[in-house]
């Protein structure tokens, strides 16, 4: 395997996983904190826009498979909607560049919508860029590709972990009492950050091959009716979603979790959110060697149930305590390992599955095998943000001098049984190690 490749491949994902992170991390905390959104709308809002990944994500999935050009059939859609993600990711971000009134909690409502629809439904081109995954590099390389390609992730996931704990924490309540005069240390972050993206993502499809051409004859048709019949590959799909419900609230809730809960203060974020990294990094390598030595399937299953034993500590929150620091960092520890496998499995399992397909009907349709997942995927994900906005409008109770929803504390039991049922669902009926 070519490193400098491998390298070439992973580096959007820096500037990726700071968008991404930044909204899936913190747009919830920031509407219903910052901006006063009532939580069930802003859950409403996310849920539409993980409707939209579903559907954007196999649509660019099936076409770019279809449609092969000079430039061949993943590296335009790239270009052409890198831009969306990153002026969407800015208005999302800061409503206040184009909103007179933040106070019109209507039009609050509708500009998130807008934005979340558009930013959801642009980033549907990592189907085509992730289609690469299985054209590109071959089976046995994979694990060592998607670990390169995590690490740029991570550097990404540092930097926005760095902008959430050390500016977006501190400025929640200056935001809440004026949201149309925002601190530069919140706005000029979400600019670079933008930017940042848009460039690694070109610099991404004009370095990176093309890939070979492969002529595909099946209609939509016939591709959707060949997916519906491959029984593990639905199986597979369905599970990996339905436990996506789990991780969108484990990430979602994480922040207004520490910040309502816990009750951190800054040195505290700084040294649970650097452990966090550290567990991050290290069971990356880990897991790719539990891949390894134990294959894929019994991966998975230690990931599941690892999150699912540690998640119920959240509970603890129940108990006054002085300081809630040790809860916290046990926490991170537990879903920081968890993380690091969770980031690591599924491009890899789509894109073995991609070829494995292709032994049986002739046709690399990589695309497709990377988008019909979305579909569950983000379904799945919808419905998870839709329960969190849910969960957190639940009735108040005090603990010690805290007030704070009941929605707070009870989301960590729920995901633990979500992933508990995916747990026994993959040991009984899915195939993961397939023949190279």
């Amino acid at each position: 395997m070519g490193i400098k490749k491998a390298i070439i491949f992973g580096m959007p994902r820096i500037g990726l996983s700071m968008v991404l992170g930044i909204e899936g991390f913190s747009v919830f905390a920031l509407y219903t904190i910052g901006y006063q959104l009532a939580p069930f709308l802003v859950g409403l809002a996310l849920s539409v826009g993980y409707i939209s990944i579903a559907l954007f994500s196999f649509l660019f999935g099936w076409i770019s498979d279809m449609k092969y050009t000079k430039w061949g059939r993943r590296k335009p859609y790239i270009l052409i909607f890198t831009p969306v993600i990153g002026l969407s990711f800015i208005f999302l971000m800061i409503p206040s560049l184009l909103l007179p009134d933040l106070g019109n909690k209507v039009v609050l409502f509708i500009w998130l919508l807008i934005w979340e629809i558009l930013f959801k439904a642009s980033f549907g081109i990592t189907v085509p860029y992730q289609a690469w995954m299985a054209e590109q590099f071959d089976i046995n390389e994979r694990p060592k590709v998607s670990q390169i390609q995590n690490i740029f992730n991570l550097l990404g996931t540092l930097i926005y972990w760095s902008y959430t704990y050390l500016v977006l924490t501190q400025v929640f309540d200056q935001i809440s009492a004026n949201p149309n005069i925002l601190p530069f240390s919140f706005t000029i972050p979400i600019y670079i950050f933008s930017i940042l993206t848009i460039i690694l993502f070109c610099l991404n499809a004009f370095l990176m091959p093309i890939e070979p051409r492969v002529k595909i004859k099946s209609t939509l048709k016939e591709i959707l009716k060949t997916s519906l019949k491959n029984k593990n590959f639905m199986a597979v799909s369905l599970t990996i979603g339905l436990s996506s419900v789990a991780w969108v609230i484990i990430i979602t809730q994480m922040l207004p979790f520490f910040e309502s809960v816990l009750n951190l203060d800054l040195r505290e974020y700084i040294l649970i959110f650097s452990i966090n990294f550290f567990c991050v990094i290290v069971f990356l390598e880990i897991w790719r060697r539990v891949i390894q030595k134990f294959g894929k399937k019994q991966t998975i299953l230690y990931i599941y149930i690892l999150a699912a034993l540690i998640l119920p500590i959240t509970l603890l929150g129940l108990i006054p305590l002085n300081n809630f620091l040790l809860i916290g960092l046990i926490f991170m520890i537990g879903i920081g390992a968890s993380l690091g496998g969770w980031y690591l499995l599924p491009a890899v399992i789509f894109a073995d599955l991609a070829e494995y397909d292709e032994k049986i009907t002739g046709e690399l349709k990589a695309g497709t095998y990377t988008g019909v997942p979305s579909i569950f995927l983000n379904i799945f994900q919808a419905i998870g943000v839709l329960l969190l906005g849910a969960l957190n409008e639940l009735p108040k109770i005090t603990v010690g001098s805290l007030s704070y929803s009941m929605g707070l504390i009870i989301w960590s039991p729920i995901c633990s049984l979500i992933l508990l049922i995916s747990f026994f669902y993959t040991r009984k009926y899915l195939i993961l190690d397939l023949e190279p």
